[in-house]
């Protein structure tokens, strides 16, 4: 008697992400974003809602060294924190 059971032919096929991939900063080009964000998140409970203005700096470091794919903040729900729109915490 096997103890595997089948449930039918459908087998899990894995897709890729929606954006592609998402390189490590494997030489810490982004290190001090990353730290300032996490720092901020442990301060605040982790609501990340209280550290968009530190999400959004990571975020920029990370394109401006193609650790991921160019998008407009805008896009990424930064559009209220551009042009001096809200002021910095």
């Amino acid at each position: 008697m096997s103890t595997a059971m089948n449930f039918g032919s459908k087998s899990f096929q894995p897709r890729p992400p929606d954006k592609g991939s998402f390189p490590l900063d494997h030489f810490g080009e982004c290190k001090r974003f990353q730290e300032q964000f996490m720092k901020c998140l442990r301060a605040s409970k982790f609501e990340s809602a209280l550290c968009r203005h530190e999400s959004k700096a990571y975020l920029e470091c990370r394109m401006e060294r193609q650790l991921m794919a160019q998008e407009p903040l805008e896009k990424l729900g930064f559009g209220d924190l551009m042009d001096g729109k809200a002021d910095k915490h």
